[in-house]
This record gives structure tokens, sequence and C-alpha cells, in this order.
């Protein structure tokens, strides 16, 4: 018998093994994106294999041969020990949402209002209901992937998104055609879009768990986040996630700087790379082998977006992803970036969003919860009810003068839904409900269910508060919402943590746990604390130390401080001492915060305890210092008060507001004796009369605009103009 020849004579020679691995790369990533993006597949099955099969020879022979680009990287990677975070290059924010044509109009005619025009094309894309991911290309090649996270921060999941067949490893023109009609792929890249689990592999996901024992995914869109937070990527690759691109998060070209926006835009380049619009943003990724949405469309009427939300309605149960409305956008990038974002929502977006689903259930019982400002909110004990994909066992009942205005008593059937798809309530008692002899209303407590304190409502708020400032359930709440991870981010101390630590006396107030160190011991005795989650709390509550002062400050949890108002005030007074020093009208003075805010802040920090929190933060290393660059104190427009009337050229009246802003200038809309200049446009009326009346420094445009960009004061009026 000759002998056999082995497996690995047939391959190419060291010399040609390079060409020959670029060759196959190339045409299997080919019949990738001629399969999954371009639904025209090129290869079959057998010709596939037989490709992927010789590359994976070539490169076990060569391993030099493996690029980040290589379909084989597609299998996985080991199971890694966790996520790591990622801080987004530009926030992931939320949307606005509107349910109905007025709405919409409504969001619409702002955004013209905004930048003073009659009109502006849209685009409408379907809102699927899946997980939000940031990828990065460099040169091309996909070297980073992460999840939306809290908006700010994420986690770093790149080995399982290489796993997804439709997210492209390299982005790359596909043809001469292509090179002569699409921008080029830029140096630096990030790429948003929604990755899901088709529907119709969805049950045969859930059977294959049930065999293995494991717990089912509730919906698809469970599913898709469990499946991309699989620590073993190979287990990942075994999912048959998909994805869409929708949005342009971050672009880079060497030499040029980058496309980030003050405004924090999602919107991308200039016009001058090919990409004038968030039309031509999507054509290019499609161009570039990004798999984006076919139904999308533009419209140039809001009669055209509701057409298209009927359309969406339509299709709705045939297509293989959940959706929950259409997210309507503004077209031109341009028009975006000037438009920029209110408080976490872009001005230049909007989703439509569906009716909630809504269907009937028992209501069993009614409880009441104690929240961290002490107030009193009713839940519903329901039976258990599968509402848009979920199953729902609780809802919120609102307050306590909702239930008597509903009627809702325990033993009723009510109709439950999402709001926003995603909060459960109850919303009203069935039509039909039939009450057994012994139904009674719902008598509200009248004492704290926590503490015992007898409990008050005033005329101007529907919330019932307990006022007792020891009360244990406050605190308890309290301190979850220090340690959750819009805070932050304490993993490991949650609301049964919280309990424990509270009820046993190991924390009194917040800065108690991080003397927590010292009772390590104590911590193991905790039920299901064993070693690991007792260090891993311990090492969470040490790196939350060096968490940023706008977080520590929403942390607080003081009433009326979000996030936003809080980045507001970090940047405005720098540290805790200096907040804990702040004046009423030093407040006042800050974009943002009204006078409900200010005076909320003062009280706060004229409290004793409160006081003595935050030298107890500060003693025990708890005292981050934000340096963000606020305005430029030598700039000229800071402290000074403008009013802007008539018509600009350049911009619009909100556009020059907002300047003036960002320089540390007071815009106003009334001209008084603290006007300092009024820069009047064409066709300004009664304000320039007014302002000629008191004497007030006059500037047209031209001179606004040098004031601004280059901080040339106009000259006072009827002298020459300052030289630059």
């Amino acid at each position: 018998m000759p002998p056999q020849t082995p497996i690995d004579s047939d391959l190419p020679s060291p010399a040609d093994a390079g060409a020959r691995a670029a060759q196959l790369r190339a045409e299997i990533n080919r019949a990738n994106r001629l399969y999954y993006i371009e639904n025209a597949p090129e290869l079959d099955d057998a010709e596939w294999d037989a490709r992927m099969q010789e590359l994976v020879a070539l490169e076990k022979a060569h391993s030099e041969l493996r690029t980040p680009d290589s379909p084989t990287q597609r299998v996985g990677a080991p199971p890694s020990g966790g996520f790591e975070e990622v801080v987004h290059l530009v926030p992931m924010l939320s949307l606005g949402n509107v349910s109905d044509e007025d709405g919409l109009r409504a969001w619409h005619q702002r955004a013209l209002d905004y930048l003073e025009i009659d009109s502006a094309s849209m685009v409408c894309e379907l809102k699927i209901d899946g997980l939000a991911i940031a990828v990065t290309y460099r040169d091309g090649i996909l070297v980073r992937a992460a999840t939306r996270g809290d908006g700010e921060r994420g986690e770093d999941v790149t080995a399982n998104v290489r796993t997804i067949r439709s997210v492209p490893l390299v982005l790359e023109k596909d043809s001469e055609d292509d090179a002569q009609t699409l921008p080029d792929v830029p140096d630096v890249i990030e790429l948003r879009g929604e990755v899901y689990f088709p529907i119709s592999k969805f049950a045969a996901l859930n059977a294959e768990r049930e065999r293995a024992g494991l717990q089912a995914y509730v919906n698809p869109r469970n599913s898709a986040s469990g499946s991309l937070r699989q620590l073993d990527s190979g287990e990942t690759a075994k999912r048959p996630l998909d994805m869409f691109f929708y949005a342009l998060g971050y672009l880079e070209n060497k030499g040029e700087g980058n496309a980030r926006d003050e405004a924090r835009s999602e919107a991308g380049e200039d016009t001058d790379k090919g990409l004038a619009s968030h039309w031509d943003l999507l054509q290019a990724v499609k161009g570039w082998g990004g798999r984006v949405n076919p139904w999308t469309r533009r419209a140039e009427t809001i009669e055209e977006v509701m057409a298209a939300v009927a359309d969406a309605g339509e299709i709705r149960e045939s297509l293989d992803y959940g959706i929950d409305g259409v997210v309507v956008k503004i077209d031109s990038l341009a028009l975006q970036r000037r438009l920029g974002y209110v408080g976490r929502d872009p001005r230049w977006a909007i989703a439509y969003k569906f009716p909630a689903e809504q269907v009937e259930t028992i209501l069993k019982a009614i409880h009441v919860n104690v929240g961290r400002t002490g107030a009193l909110t009713p839940w519903a004990e329901l039976e258990p009810v599968v509402v848009g994909g979920v199953t729902v066992g609780r809802a919120t009942l609102h307050n306590r003068d909702e239930i008597k205005r509903k009627g809702f008593r325990e033993g009723d059937r009510v109709v439950v839904q999402r709001a926003g798809d995603v909060i459960p309530q109850v919303v009203e008692v069935a039509p039909g409900n039939r009450r057994s002899a012994d139904s009674a209303p719902y008598v509200f407590p009248d004492k704290c269910p926590s503490c015992g304190t007898t409990t008050i409502q005033t005329e101007d708020e529907a919330v019932t508060r307990c006022v007792n400032a020891t009360c244990p359930a406050q605190f308890e709440r309290l301190l979850e919402h220090f340690a959750s991870r819009g805070a932050l981010d304490i993993e490991g101390l949650g609301e049964r943590v919280a309990q424990d630590l509270v009820r046993l006396g190991f924390v009194s107030n917040i800065a108690d746990i991080y003397r927590l160190s010292e009772r390590r011991d104590d911590l193991l005795e905790l039920d299901k604390m064993g070693e690991k989650r007792v260090d891993n709390l311990l090492d969470a509550i040490e790196s939350s130390r060096s968490q940023p002062l706008p977080r520590l400050l929403f942390a607080l949890g003081i009433p009326g401080i979000g996030s936003e108002s809080a980045e507001w005030l970090s940047r405005r007074f720098h540290s805790l001492n200096g907040l804990k020093e702040a004046t009423e009208e030093e407040l006042l003075a800050i974009d943002g915060i009204g006078p409900v805010i200010a005076s909320t802040l003062v009280d706060y920090f004229a409290l004793e305890q409160n006081q003595r929190l935050i030298d107890q933060l500060i003693a025990r290393g708890v005292d981050p210092f934000d340096d963000t660059p606020g305005p430029s104190a030598d700039h000229p427009a800071n402290g000074v008060t403008f009013v802007v009337t008539g018509r600009l050229e350049s911009m619009s009246r909100s556009e020059a507001q907002s300047r003036i802003k960002t320089l540390g200038g007071k815009a106003t809309g009334t001209v008084t004796k603290k006007t300092d200049y009024l820069v009047a446009g064409a066709d300004a009326g009664s304000k320039l009369e007014k302002a000629n009346r008191l004497n007030i420094h006059v500037i047209d445009e031209e001179e606004f605009m040098a004031f601004l960009d280059r901080g040339l004061i106009p000259a006072a009026p009827g002298t020459e103009p300052p030289g630059e």
C-alpha cells in the first residue's frame, strides 16, 4: 500500500500562503455579505464550507496569517472572568417619545421653531426591541463592541459581537462602482445598532435550555441580552443573534480631528466627507458591508411619517423581530448638530411608540412601599400574567388618590399594561368585573408601615409621605439608590444587602459603608454572603470612592437632583464643600436650576445631619473634584446679559442664546436696565425700540459674531470699533 499523503501537503508554500489566505478571507467575507446583508447568496453551503476549512488549515499551519478580520475569528474565545467597563466617547443617550400625531407634530414644530425654518426632511426607522450596541472600527477592522450600559459607560462585549455573522469584521467597499460613489471608510468610526434574537429561533432556544435544566428566557429581547452577556463567547457563537446598524456615534480621520460634536452629537461628519444626511450615512454603512434595516424610509411631511407608522403597525406581526414603534429623525446632519440636545434627549429625533398591550388579571393584594424621600407608593400584587412578552406579577398603583379615583379593590379583575413597554401599571378596573359580597374599599394607611409615624399629604402634591428622617425604610431605599448603577455603581449592594446592613445596625448613614471593611467577619455571617461575595462587595465599595462628582451628587438622593442637574452643579461648584457653601443666588445663576431646586439644595445642606454626612464622606476619602473646564472667565461674554431679537442670518435665536450661555453669558427675553447688549437682527421690533429708549448698547449680527468667536468687544455707540 502506498504511503498516505499528509493532509497538509496540498497547502501552498509559505511564500504563497499569505496571498491565498487573503484571497479566501475576501471570498468568505464577500459571501457572508451577500448572504446576511444583501440576501443574495453567491456560494452554496458546500462551497462556503470548503473555503472556510481551507482557511482554518492555512491559519493553523501559519499562525501569523490569523488576522482580526478573519472569518475564522467568529467561533468565540475562551471564557472570560467578566466584562471590562467601556466609557463611551460620545454618550449613548435616550429618546423622547410620543404616542399620537399631535405629539409628533408638536415635536417637529419645536425643531423647526428652534432652527427658524419652515420645513425639514425626516427619516423613519423601525424601533427594534433588542439591545443597543456600539461597534468601533479602526482602519476598517472591528476592534471593540460595547453595550449601552447607563449611556455613559457600558460593557466590553467585543468577543461576543464578533460571533454575530451579520456584523462585518471589516468595513470596505465591495466594488469599483462603490469606490466611485461611496465615501472612504473613516480611520476610526463607531457605529451603533440593535442586536436582536430572531423570533423564529426563540422557541428552539428555550426548548434547548429546558432540556439542559436551565430557566427559559421570557422573551426574545431577554434572550438577546442573555446571549450577548455570556462570559464564554463560544456559547454566544451558538446563538443566532442578528443586528441592524442605525446611527453613527463617533468618527475620526487622521490629521483632521474628530466628529465629536460639542453637543454630544451622534450626527456624524461634515458634508465634505460625503455624509450630508442621515440617509447618506445609512447608504454608506450599507455600502461598506453593514446591515441596515431595509424598511427604513424618508419622509417630507408629518402625513408621510404617519403613513409610515401605520405601515409599521400593519407589518409588525410578520417581522422576525419585535418592534415597539418608529424612530423619526431629522435627516440633515448639519441640522442635527444645530439642534443638539435638551437634557439627555436629542432635539432631532423622537420615538413614536405603539399603544401598550393591555391584558386582564386579578389584583390579589395592595401593598405600600416607603421610598428614600419618605413617599408612600402603593403597588399591586397580581395574578401573574404575560404583558408584552414579560411575565408581570406586580405593578404600580401610583398614589392614594389614584386608588380612590379609580376604585381599585383587592380581588378586582383589572386591566394591566407596561407603560412605555417597561413599567407595569394597573390601568383600570376591568369592564364586567364582579365583586364578592365581602369586597370593601381599600383604606390607605395613615401611619408609615416601616416606623409607625403619622403620614402627611400636602395640598400641592398627590404623594403621601413619612416625615420621620430616621425611618429605616427610607434609609434602606436611599442606600440602594446610592449604590445603584446610575449612581456610585456598587455591585453587590442591592435591596437584600441594603436591608440587612440597616436592620442589623452595620450602617446608620451612607458614609458608614466606607467602614465596612472593618466588619468583614460580621459580613460573612450574613445570609448567602460567602467570602467571595463579601470581598467583591468590599472591592466595589473601595472602587466607588473614585466615582466622579456628578454621580456622587445624584447618589445622595437630594430631592429634585437628577443626573443632569448633578452635572450642572458639579461643573459650577467643583466639590462637595463648594456646593455645601453655595447660596441660593449662586444656584439660581445656573441655567436650568430654578427656585424650587435652589431652595431644596440650600435647605438640604443647612441640616446638621447632612453637613455631618458630607464631612464624614470627605474624611473617608469620598471627595471627588470636578475639573471640567467651564465657561472661560477670560471671555468678555462671561457674566454679560444679552437679549436677541429679530432674524439672524447665521443661526436662529435659540442657537444664539445657547452660544451665549456656553461662554458664561446670560440670555434673557426681556429688555431691562440690566441688559448689557441687544443683538438686533432683521425686522427687529419693539425690543429694539425699548433698548433705544433705555440707552442699551445695540449691536448687529456681525458685531455679535465677532464678540462670540474672537472676543472682540463691540465699540460703544458713537466711537470707532476696537482693532483686532
